[in-house]
């Protein structure tokens, strides 16, 4: 596409990777745009004026056609929100643990060529931009103080940690180990050391200077969280519609959840057969972890390929890592760069753990894999000329991405994958986590009242403690992940919902085209125009869908 929009749309990708040099190494955008991103007041205040004029120019532009109406549509919904999310002071609460700026920084590195000797003086140039870039981001920390718009403690006292645990774990030394004795070790080590002390230093920051002015309390109040969502969905949420439906959801599921243990051992009852397929579905080493993640990914693969998708010969490459010393607290999924040159990724934290339950995570191979996130980011990238550079690189909605993602899993046992033992348990029980998660989300942060049946159960109202144990015990999420989700959640308001209220959107869609198409309905071709549209709001999704 040529038309005015579309110029409009990679001009501003060219604009932002300008004053964002950081997101445009992570994305994999081509271009010189150097290696440091300005994280301060004045430059988050230059951002916000891009917003504001592509805006205003955009609004200003003739559609040409249908591809021209989808990309103003998504394009002016996400500036929109941009705009609001600065005119609200949320550019001043820079940190959301245990993903946001720290774990940026850390994917900023990691995410780096490392092919050639220019790729390597580039990793250390990163390194080196580190210290630079928290000192920046301290600049817009001091602006939250001095305005009264800061983080809860918590988030203050485990950014901190975070920061910490970057540094006391040497988070880069793996690709220092990579390169070896070469010409640039003393280089790549001296950056390496520069950024660890940046870390500590950050994390004292956080300790020492920013905590004594944190927020009180974990939950952000019912406006600052409604305009969460709109940035996360896409859409207008109506939370306590959401919080009465994800209660009536959890209870579904669990309800299936008993049905499929006692499948499995009858008698035994869940717990019982949870505790049993964690002793006898699991592997023992990390080793054989990565070669069992390797060997589901190519599976399901070369089982859609053709089949219930047409995938590009570009995305049958998908590489799988582990990774060690992380805080994150679950896998997640970083897409093919622009010019496709490096592969789509999943990224799998190994935490402290010795035995891996492959019975639970079969089906997160589905989510951050295929069907799930690799299809639909990766197709954006090689769909051609009907997306915008916009929408391919940075109109993300995490509302139509994870509710994709969890669809797919939904996809997964709609298509009988989940053949081995407890695969389905597994993922029936990652379906009442995301259940559990918009409850919790909800509740939490506009501190609503619990159910009757539920209070008696765990308390009256949310706090991290009531959070923590509906978490563990409705959600039955792995220990090793519990703590890292609830904080979490108290970071990233409103994020947390976009799993389930994602795939209640996706799964309205396909069932509306299913009766509106009756027997001639074709799931394939389904499939590819909906993803063929790239990133797009919720509330925009349905009568998108139905105009094709």
């Amino acid at each position: 596409m040529t038309s005015p929009i579309f110029a409009l749309a990679d001009e501003y990708i060219t604009s932002y990777a300008r004053l964002d040099p950081a997101f445009a190494g992570s994305a994999g955008i081509k271009g010189d745009f150097g290696v440091a991103t300005d994280y301060g007041p004045d430059a988050e205040a230059e951002r916000a004026r891009l917003y504001r004029e592509t805006l205003t120019r955009l609004n200003a532009l003739e559609s040409t056609g249908p591809a021209d109406d989808l990309a103003r549509l998504h394009m002016a919904e996400r500036l929109q929100v941009f705009v609001d999310r600065h005119d609200a002071g949320e550019w001043r609460r820079a940190l959301k643990v245990p993903y946001g700026m720290l774990q940026n920084m850390v994917s900023y590195i990691d995410l780096a060529p490392r092919e050639t000797e220019n790729d390597w003086r580039l990793n250390a140039a990163r390194m080196r931009a580190i210290p630079e870039m928290l000192a920046t981001w301290r600049q817009t920390m001091n602006a939250g103080i001095d305005a009264g718009e800061t983080v809860a403690l918590r988030q203050a006292l485990e950014g901190a940690k975070q920061a910490r645990r970057n540094a006391e774990s040497r988070v880069f030394d793996k690709h220092l180990k990579a390169y070896g004795d070469g010409s640039q070790a003393a280089d790549l080590r001296g950056a390496a050391e520069a950024a660890y002390a940046a870390f500590a230093s950050a994390a004292e920051y956080l300790e020492q200077t920013y905590a004594p002015h944190a927020a009180p309390n974990d939950g952000v109040g019912e406006e600052r969280y409604l305009l969460a969502a709109r940035s996360t969905l896409g859409a207008v949420l109506d939370p306590h519609d959401a919080y009465a439906w994800a209660w009536e959801e959890l209870h579904r599921i669990e309800e299936e959840m008993e049905a499929e243990a006692e499948r499995i051992l009858p008698g035994a009852g869940l717990t019982d057969v949870i505790a049993h397929l964690d002793a006898t579905e699991a592997v023992e080493t990390s080793e054989e972890y990565l070669a069992w993640l390797q060997a589901k990914h190519r599976g399901a693969l070369e089982a859609l390929d053709g089949v219930h998708f047409d995938i590009d010969p570009q995305l049958m490459n998908l590489d799988v890592q582990l990774v060690h010393g992380s805080s994150a607290g679950s896998a997640y999924y970083t897409g093919p760069s622009e010019d496709l040159s490096r592969p789509g990724r999943t990224w799998w934290p190994v935490a402290d753990r010795e035995r891996f339950r492959t019975w639970a995570e079969l089906t997160t191979v589905f989510h951050e894999g295929v069907p799930g996130h690799h299809l639909q980011i990766g197709q954006s990238k090689v769909a051609g000329d009907g997306i915008s550079r916009f929408a391919k690189v940075f109109g993300s909605v995490s509302g139509h991405a994870e509710g994709w993602a969890l669809y797919a899993e939904r996809l997964s046992d709609d298509l009988g994958w989940f053949t081995e033992p407890g695969t389905r348990l597994g993922m029936l029980k990652g379906s009442a986590l995301r259940a559990a998660r918009v409850v919790i989300d909800v509740g939490w942060h506009l501190d609503l009242p619990l159910p009757a049946a539920e209070a008696k159960r765990h308390g009256d109202r949310w706090n991290f403690d009531v959070a923590l144990d509906v978490l563990t015990t409705r959600g039955r999420i792995a220990e090793h992940r519990a703590h890292p989700e609830i904080v979490r959640y108290a970071g990233w308001p409103a994020q947390a919902i976009c799993y389930k209220l994602g795939e209640r959107a996706w799964v309205a869609a396909r069932d509306e085209a299913k009766a509106a198409a009756g027997a001639d309905f074709d799931l394939k071709a389904w499939h590819t125009a909906a993803l063929n549209l790239g990133p797009i709001g919720l509330d925009n999704l349905a009568s998108v869908l139905r105009g094709k």
